[in-house]
């Protein structure tokens, strides 16, 4: 299970890729199928993430998962 620490750096990893393809927030959310809320929540590693929203969260963002978790 992760540690809150590792929710961290995967929220880093996700806003870092999120900025660097020039996506708000609200537009993942909407690519991805999932609240903005829920997005912002993940970002400042505060949300418990599903396999199922970080699968669809990769793909809105047009990267692997393991793109998103290699620094675990």
């Amino acid at each position: 299970m992760p540690r809150p620490r590792q929710l961290k750096i995967l929220g880093d990893t996700i806003r870092n890729r999120r900025k660097h393809v020039g996506m708000s927030q609200e537009k993942l959310a909407e690519k991805a199928s999932l609240h903005p809320v829920y997005i912002g929540k993940v970002e400042r590693g505060e949300q418990w993430i599903s396999l199922h929203a970080l699968l669809r969260i990769a793909k809105a963002l047009g990267v692997r998962v393991r793109d998103l978790v290699d620094e675990l």
